[in-house]
């Protein structure tokens, strides 16, 4: 059997992540700009925080029935409409800031209807690349892939905090580009339309299709485990972006100087993409998980640390760069595992088993910050990572989560698109 052509040619995955880089990248932005927005309207960081917990709970609420309709429906038509969707939000928005007439209600409209387009996307996509990457190239795929998260994290925030300082409607008009532009992208891709089983899936009910898949997910002990421990950290890692906004503000940094330091987030994770292989081959996943949890739960301690206000960028940078390792790895072993037929549930259902209690985050770094200021808020998120960080280091079933399949599902041949495609 003759090797598959580089990655670097296959033309279509990478259509298809410049799309999502080009989109990422306008969420990223606004990511910071629209808690600035907030802050600047109405001075309070618990409201920043509740607008966020209100997109990622509702991209929490559709994600399982999003799962479903990702295998049942034109996989490609989903990509568009989510994106187009975004776009519409996002422009609407720029046009109330515009006009000067920003709500609350809106806000948190647009911050929902960004979450559910998402629940969609997120799992159309990995179904995209799974359907248009050979699996001997996965490995590289994925990690391209996790580079243009990090990437990303590290160009969105301060270019962010630049665009909100040119104007309020600027980064919100930028980030409804970028959604038109993944829209082009993904027509380029001519990403395939349905899974093996379309035919069949929607004969089924949705209920019986999502138990389904968590019958799968329970028979992987180890890997439900995992899922339980990344619960409760990205818990904490979702309470960050407030305490440290204030922080960097309470020592006189401007939201330009925000957006440098939420930067080494982004610094961090694109240097350890570049690692990704090598650090991935240290440790099996579960081992990998607790030292990661670990040393991200004392840099957040580490930010506190009285040396002015860009320093917290250093704790994050070091603190980011073996979690592309540990992310690549395990999309690898789901990869791997998930028949075709199966992943925009599974993916979903993975989604909402590690961020079910990601919601609660931005609201509670928002309380945190407004009770105890920036330093207090984050020595009590850090601290709290610590001890849950110790007991899940006494899982002997944790501990064992492995690299290697446990019990391998051979992936069901996709079902051909409705138009031929030639690989490039």
């Amino acid at each position: 059997m003759s090797e598959p052509p580089p990655l670097r040619r296959n033309l279509r995955f990478q259509f298809l992540w410049l799309g999502s880089v080009t989109s990422e990248l306008g969420s990223s932005l606004t990511g910071l700009a629209l808690p600035l927005l907030i802050l600047a309207v109405t001075g309070s960081a618990a409201l920043a925080g509740l607008t966020a917990a209100c997109r990622i709970a509702t991209g929490i609420l559709v994600s399982l029935p999003a799962g479903v309709w990702v295998d049942r429906w034109d996989r490609r038509r989903i990509l568009l409409c989510s994106e187009g969707v975004r776009a519409v939000a996002l422009a609407t928005l720029a046009a109330a800031v515009l006009a000067d007439r920003v709500t609350m209600g809106h806000l948190i409209a647009v911050a929902m209807t960004n979450g559910a387009a998402d629940a969609f996307f997120r799992p159309a996509r990995d179904a995209a690349i799974r359907a248009i990457v050979p699996a001997s190239r996965l490995m590289s795929a994925y990690a391209q892939d996790e580079a243009r998260g990090h990437a990303t994290v590290l160009a969105g925030p301060p270019l962010g905090g630049l665009l909100f300082g040119l104007g309020r409607v600027v980064p919100f008009a930028v980030d409804a580009v970028t959604y038109v532009v993944s829209m082009v992208c993904v027509l380029l891709a001519r990403v395939p339309r349905r899974p093996g089983n379309a035919e069949n899936s929607g004969r089924t009910r949705m209920r019986a299709d999502i138990a389904e898949a968590g019958r799968w997910l329970w028979r992987r002990p180890a890997l439900r485990a995992g899922l339980i421990f990344s619960l409760v950290s990205n818990l904490a890692a979702n309470a960050l972006l407030l305490p440290v906004v204030v922080l960097v503000g309470s020592r006189g940094g401007d939201p330009a100087v925000t957006g440098m330091v939420l930067a080494g987030l982004g610094l961090g994770g694109l240097l350890g993409a570049a690692l990704s292989a090598k650090i991935g081959a240290l440790l099996p996943p579960g081992k990998l998980m607790l030292v990661v949890v670990g040393v991200f739960a004392l840099a957040v301690c580490a930010t506190t640390l009285p040396f002015g206000a860009y320093w917290p960028a250093v704790p994050l940078i070091l603190a980011m760069i073996a979690a592309p390792a540990l992310n690549v790895v395990l999309r690898v072993l789901v990869a791997t595992l998930v028949p075709d037929a199966m992943m925009g549930r599974l993916t979903s259902l993975l989604r909402v088993a590690t961020m079910g209690l990601a919601p609660l985050g931005p609201l509670l770094g928002g309380v945190l910050a407004d009770r105890a200021g920036g330093v207090g808020a984050l020595l009590a998120i850090g601290g709290a990572l610590v001890v849950c960080c110790a007991l899940a280091a006494t899982s002997a079933t944790l501990r064992g989560l492995e690299g290697a399949p446990e019990a391998p599902v051979p992936a069901a041949p996709a079902a051909p698109d409705r138009e031929p495609v030639a690989e490039r």
